[in-house]
């Protein structure tokens, strides 16, 4: 039996030498591409844990298929290049069978090509822009319609927001986030002069111009609220730039889209109490499966370690991966593409996550408020939502349709009937 010791290197061995406890004579290899340098190492490190974590556990359940599994970490170093090399390093030199990875779009679009080449499979953790069906992926992070949208909706329904600051880091998430967001927002009757659009690049730290712009666009009274899709590190500049010019949750809500409880830890939360993050995962939710993989958590990292959204992912994804494996009886990609079509596992939050044949998720979409203490408030919770590839707010996207399964498309043209193969952002 391994023991668990509660240090982040102890994990590391286990991921990468849990294979030693068992008495197979064979190994998969599940390849671990998170960012443990850079810029993204904010968020991504907390997920090369989670893997190694779900790798262990999975070996001290037996393993899959009799084999032992082995996690091979590398670090593309938050440098998107870089990412396309160490997926190529994983698949080719390493022989890996399936890659968990990526956080940012841009690193996911380097690692698109490789994988399609040499038919890998990316299980992807992280909410993202849709516009996008690839075979060789399983997206287990929300598309808009299970995050942006409806935390616009929240904004507009119940908060009465009538202008609109949407902030991002300059990359493709938040360009085809906010695309959409645009185009829904004057959907709803929002005038384009009360859209207020910023773009910053990763690492921004001098907020200040920009949330004095943010607050100038309430002069007429109107009330503001930012959509903030701001990634990485220079959230916590941006956050500390909304304290120091006074701005409360009451005066100008912010809604996060890449804000969680990892990143929340190494804020002081004091002055952020009451803005808002919209995910499909919370610590704070209330289930018995959530209070367990909490425990196993802590019990490995210690307690000040949070859990968050794209680990709940990971966890997801992984348990699905294994499962499929299971059921085909195979790690072949091919095979478990196949078989991951209609696999259910249990959400920590309650429900079941279904994989649908857009290679998305059926996954609940939840609301938190912002407490002291740098946990969420769960405030807003809704049943199971069906994943959407393309968008309906895009007039390119909305005649797209993603079936893998029976159509063997990921942008099929339902006026033309035809398998297109290219789109201008694709």
């Amino acid at each position: 039996m391994t023991v668990f010791k509660k240090t982040a290197a102890s994990v590391i061995a286990l991921g990468l030498t849990a294979t030693a406890g068992l008495a197979a004579d064979c190994t998969y290899k599940v390849g671990v591409l998170h960012s443990l340098s850079g810029t993204m190492a904010i968020s991504e490190t907390t997920l090369k844990d989670t893997m190694l974590m779900l790798v262990a556990d999975q070996n001290e359940k037996g393993g899959l298929l009799g084999c032992d599994l082995e996690a091979v970490v590398v670090d593309p170093a938050s440098d998107w290049p870089l990412f396309a090399e160490k997926a190529r390093e994983l698949v080719s030199v390493h022989d890996v069978d399936v890659i968990f990875g990526n956080w940012t779009s841009v690193s996911r679009k380097s690692v698109l090509p490789v994988i399609e080449e040499l038919n890998g499979l990316l299980f992807y953790p992280v909410q993202y822009e849709g516009e996008e069906s690839s075979k060789n992926v399983f997206y287990t992070g929300a598309a808009p319609n299970q995050q942006a949208i409806p935390a616009t909706d929240y904004f507009l329904d119940e908060l009465g927001v009538e202008k609109f600051a949407l902030l991002g880091t300059d990359y493709v998430y938040p360009r085809t986030t906010n695309n959409i967001l645009e185009a829904y927002l004057k959907d709803k009757g929002i005038d384009g002069s009360d859209i207020f659009v910023n773009y910053t690049p990763f690492g921004h730290s001098d907020w200040s111009k920009i949330v004095a712009d943010v607050v100038a666009l309430g002069a007429d009274g109107k009330k503001v609220g930012v959509i903030s899709t701001i990634n990485g590190d220079a959230n916590i500049g941006f956050y500390k730039e909304l304290a120091a010019a006074g701005i409360s949750a009451d005066d100008i809500p912010v809604v996060a889209f890449s804000v969680g409880e990892e990143e929340l830890s190494g804020l002081d939360t004091a002055n952020l109490v009451g803005h808002l993050a919209a995910w499909n995962y919370f610590q704070s939710a209330e289930t018995e499966a959530n209070e367990a993989f909490i425990a196993k958590w802590k019990g490995l990292m210690g307690e000040e370690r949070v859990t968050n959204d794209p680990m709940e992912a990971h966890y997801i994804g992984f348990n699905m991966w294994v499962n499929a494996a299971t059921e085909a009886g195979s790690v072949d990609v091919d095979a478990v593409r196949t078989a991951m079509y209609g696999q259910e596992f249990p959400n920590l939050t309650g429900g079941t996550a279904v994989m649908l044949p857009n290679h998305h998720l059926a996954k609940p979409v939840l609301i938190g408020e912002i407490q002291d203490d740098g946990q969420f408030d769960i405030i807003s919770q809704t049943e199971e939502v069906p994943g959407d590839a393309w968008t309906d707010f895009l007039p390119e996207s909305a005649v797209l349709k993603s079936d893998w399964k029976e159509l063997g498309c990921g942008m099929y043209n339902t006026q033309t009937a035809t398998c297109v193969q290219t789109l201008s952002n694709y």
